[in-house]
């Protein structure tokens, strides 16, 4: 079922983004991890029926992009349609069902920004002065001298370095437009303070970078950087890449239209990877609060991917390529590992062997074989009723049913906090319980019985474990979406019934159901 059209008009929608990707390298597992981030929460706010815009896209001036533009003898668009063109392929690859993919060379964004710094120039927030200072290439950023520290090139020499990425800097003497960012300090902490970061472990860091903050250099001379989006009223100076780059989130929205924004802004969660916190957290805030515009109400930053516990680079050969995995496995046990082994505070390990055993061991087997377990005993094909099993219920059925009855309201719990990992558990716990129920019972002996007791026990337990794959499979459809829709079909459940509201068992169902008939394997081992 296609959720990415439930954009309600008229009223606010949950805004959700992913930051928009850099395109001076392809993607990586990084990226498809907060992709599946936020495409996870937006079809679980879907399914809650509730109105959902969902942003991606991708990042396209700046120094990096010129220079690797030219290295590869292309003109600086033609390389920005190629990469970008590899982000959106990978994200349709894995399901990733996004209302808005947004570029930086969109005319709609240009004139967005544009206006945005014109609101904030008015304001007298921007003014011109000689910055020197540390700038790195690599971040894009602009690094005070507490935030660089010596460091060893590969050839031995010592270098500066960001203390916080490693990445080389240099220094520079520039003519620029500066913004007042220093000002808004108390401001940020304040901000800050609100429970804004989820999880709250990356706060301290964000309060020490704020204790030292300086005004911040918002343009660059357009004879170092060209390929970006000239200051108004002045093409000797281009627009900083991350002034630009953040200004993404209002266009989606529709800014300046306060009519049009007015459905979707602020946003409701930006998601991020910890490396870009300090923009979405100290400067993102700090514009929008210099341009009078409502601040976003949540960021949820999460780690790195790690391979074999070290930190992917090409030098180590370790470099997990996410088109090769997606090749090698499919969308569904992508989506599941990555949600299953990922925690969001903290760094997450890539480990192959994991990642077989988690989709054996959950998805075919535990998921899986329930559902073909049972087709023996079923030559009928009836989804029975509750009315007609309900008396013959036992203790550990009435257990079950109620862990069945709460898992919506847990995986919720979980949900709603991006910890989709601990959802999952609780949706296997009861798969578990579940096949346990079915050992129990041991069917297959039932089944050789002309004994009605034991015919009972066939219909009985027939219904509990459709229902614990139907209420499963409605849960978990954030998570492996393909997959739910297959099982879903099989249990031959409407798709008006397949809504947060329906994950319950259902005792109102008077009118006899039947199964389809259709026997292969629901999810096959890797």
């Amino acid at each position: 079922m296609k959720f990415s059209t439930l954009r309600l008009l008229g009223s606010k929608n949950f805004y959700i983004t992913t930051p928009i990707f850099y395109v001076n390298s392809q993607p990586h597992i990084g990226h498809l991890y907060t992709a599946v981030l936020a495409d996870a929460k937006s079809r679980w706010k879907q399914i809650k029926k509730e109105g959902v815009v969902f942003s991606t896209g991708t990042d396209e001036h700046g120094y990096k992009i010129q220079k690797k533009a030219a290295l590869e003898n292309s003109k600086c668009l033609n390389f920005c349609d190629k990469i970008s063109g590899q982000f959106k392929s990978l994200f349709d690859q894995c399901d990733i069902e996004y209302s808005d993919y947004v570029r930086t060379t969109q005319t709609r964004h240009k004139n967005a920004v544009l206006k945005f710094w014109k609101t904030l120039n008015s304001k007298s927030y921007i003014y011109k002065s000689s910055y020197s200072g540390w700038y790195s290439v690599n971040d894009e950023c602009f690094l005070s001298n507490d935030e660089v520290e010596d460091a060893l090139d590969s050839n031995g020499s010592t270098v500066k370095v960001s203390k916080e990425s490693g990445h080389v800097v240099e220094y520079t003497s520039e003519s620029n437009y500066m913004f007042r960012l220093s000002e808004f300090k108390n401001k940020l902490r304040k901000y800050l303070s609100s429970e804004v970061i989820i999880p709250k472990n990356y706060l301290d860091n964000l309060y020490n970078q704020i204790d030292c903050l300086e005004d911040l250099s918002v343009s660059r001379e357009s004879t170092r950087v060209f390929w970006g989006i000239p200051v108004p009223d002045d093409e000797s100076q281009i627009i900083y890449v991350w002034l630009d780059a953040l200004v993404n989130y209002l266009t989606v929205a529709g800014y300046p239209d306060k009519n049009k924004m007015a459905g979707t802004w602020p946003p409701n969660v930006h998601v991020i990877g910890k490396d870009i916190l300090r923009f979405h957290a100290i400067y993102w805030p700090a514009f929008l609060m210099a341009a009078g515009i409502s601040l976003p109400k949540n960021i949820l930053c999460h780690g790195h991917w790690l391979m074999d516990n070290r930190k992917m680079s090409k030098s180590l050969g370790n470099v997990i390529d996410p088109f090769d995995i997606l090749k090698k496995y499919n969308s569904d046990a992508v989506r599941y590992y990555l949600l299953r082994e990922g925690v969001p505070g903290s760094d997450c390990n890539l480990d192959v062997k994991n990642f077989t055993k988690f989709i054996n061991v959950e998805l075919a087997n535990t998921l899986g074989n329930l559902y073909q377990r049972c087709l023996p005993f079923n030559k009928e094909l009836v989804y029975p009723l509750y009315e007609d099993i309900k008396s013959e219920l036992t203790e550990s059925d009435n257990n079950l049913l109620e862990n069945l009855n709460r898992l919506k309201h847990k995986c919720d719990e979980h949900f709603e906090l991006f910890n989709f990992y601990l959802g999952i558990q609780e949706i296997m716990a009861v798969l578990r319980m579940t096949n346990g129920l079915v050992q129990e019972y041991k069917p297959w002996e039932l089944v050789k019985s002309n004994c009605d007791l034991d015919k009972k026990k066939i219909k009985k337990l027939l219904f509990i474990v459709f229902e614990s794959l139907r209420i499963s499979a409605l849960v978990l459809q954030p998570i492996v979406p393909n997959l739910c829709q297959d099982l879903l079909d099989r249990l031959n459940v409407d798709l008006d019934q397949r809504y947060f509201s329906n994950a319950s068992i259902n005792q109102n169902q008077n009118k006899q159901k039947y199964i389809l008939n259709k026997s292969d394997v629901l999810f096959k081992r890797l």
